[in-house]
């Protein structure tokens, strides 16, 4: 069997997160610290607050904006349920955008046409690891006084501009899942350069206590988002690798679009960002809609996972009351339904990816 993702765990790895183990501390300690620094540094930022998932980081970054009852949030339909999940969890509206049809990021257009007076804030996906046209969307969030929450869990180390991504706007917020690129097992991140906004974050994620209050004083009404040492121990480990990690994955993406080239009808992801650098979380082409669930399954068949990213949340029972009909995602519904990733991972070798790419040929033609 060849699996969608597989985390890669060295034996440095076990080492770091066993050494954890022959301490008194397992939560809220150094190697937590640790993490922070190593990813709030390399984003380029001054403060990281690590939490449970990422998930855990948009629920967080969306309260400590300020985000309620009543409020809408602008979001893209085509992403993971998590970014959705957070905006109704605060009581807010989700107001879902249009994507452009190459990058799958929101598109600006789209973005200001949703706008209205209850609008205040926008969440701004980094689509598979593709870095999202920023500058046109702060431009846009500062026209209204919006906040933007920079959702990057699916980016770290990717770039925009000579900056790296989670590190724009208001705040970041990573995940650390064991299909990202580095992992902590379960686990998350906010970035921000705004001081007050992480001594919130951290107060937050700790049953709203601040550094001055007592284990048993609380300032705010938070809850437990807290990540254990364990958790830490292995991203700090983890982080040590990222770069060459990183470049790793680069290398996968281009032997992947080597072996692809030829193969019809399969449309490639784009290869590279106009002045950045993609993330490779995933590998993603695109099919024809009437062949790609068939191909899915005939792969499947052949114990190769693939992933149907994504279908829209707009078209979803939970979310489809929240969508006005009358504003149309056509670039959405156009690629929803196309998309269709392959086996990605640090660890791919290079019999599997021929493996995949011959298995995707040949089911291609049987569809």
């Amino acid at each position: 069997m060849i699996p969608l993702s597989a985390p890669d765990v060295t034996e440095e790895d076990i080492a770091a997160v066993s050494a954890v183990l022959r301490t008194p501390r397992l939560s809220l300690g150094p190697k937590m610290e640790e993490f922070e620094a190593a990813v709030a540094s390399f984003i380029g930022v001054p403060y990281g607050i690590a939490l449970s998932s990422g998930t855990a980081g948009l629920d967080l970054g969306l309260r400590a904006l300020g985000i309620g009852e009543g409020d809408e949030v602008i979001l893209p339909s085509f992403t993971f349920i998590g970014v959705a999940n957070a905006v109704i969890g605060r009581g807010a509206r989700p107001v879902f955008a249009d994507i452009d049809s190459v990058t799958l990021n929101l598109d600006a257009n789209s973005v200001e046409q949703a706008i209205t007076s209850r609008t205040r804030a926008i969440i701004l996906v980094h689509t598979f690891g593709y870095p999202a046209e920023l500058d046109p969307i702060l431009e846009i969030a500062r026209a209204h006084g919006l906040r933007v929450i920079e959702d990057a869990c699916e980016a770290l180390g990717a770039e925009y501009r000579g900056r790296r991504a989670g590190g724009c706007a208001d705040l970041g917020v990573f995940g650390f899942y064991p299909n990202k690129p580095i992992t902590t097992g379960e686990g998350g991140m906010i970035v921000t350069r705004n001081s007050g906004l992480a001594e919130t974050i951290r107060a937050l994620r700790n049953q709203g206590r601040r550094p001055a209050d007592g284990w048993l004083e609380h300032s705010l009404p938070g809850c437990n988002y807290r990540i254990s040492e364990i958790n830490c121990a292995l991203g700090v480990s983890q982080m040590k690798r990222i770069d060459a990690i990183l470049d790793q994955r680069d290398s996968l993406a281009m032997r992947y679009a080597e072996k692809l080239r030829g193969i019809a009808p399969v449309t490639l992801p784009p290869l590279q960002a106009t002045g950045g650098r993609i993330s490779w979380f995933v590998f993603v082409v695109r099919l024809p809609r009437a062949v790609r669930d068939r191909v899915w399954r005939r792969l499947a068949e052949q114990e190769i996972q693939c992933g149907r990213y994504f279908p829209p949340l707009h078209r979803e029972p939970l979310f489809a009351p929240f969508h006005d009909p009358s504003r149309g995602l056509p670039v959405t519904d156009a690629i929803a339904g196309t998309t269709l990733a392959l086996p990605f991972f640090n660890r791919l070798t290079d019999e599997q990816m021929s493996e995949v790419c011959l298995q995707l040929d040949a089911a291609i033609r049987a569809a």
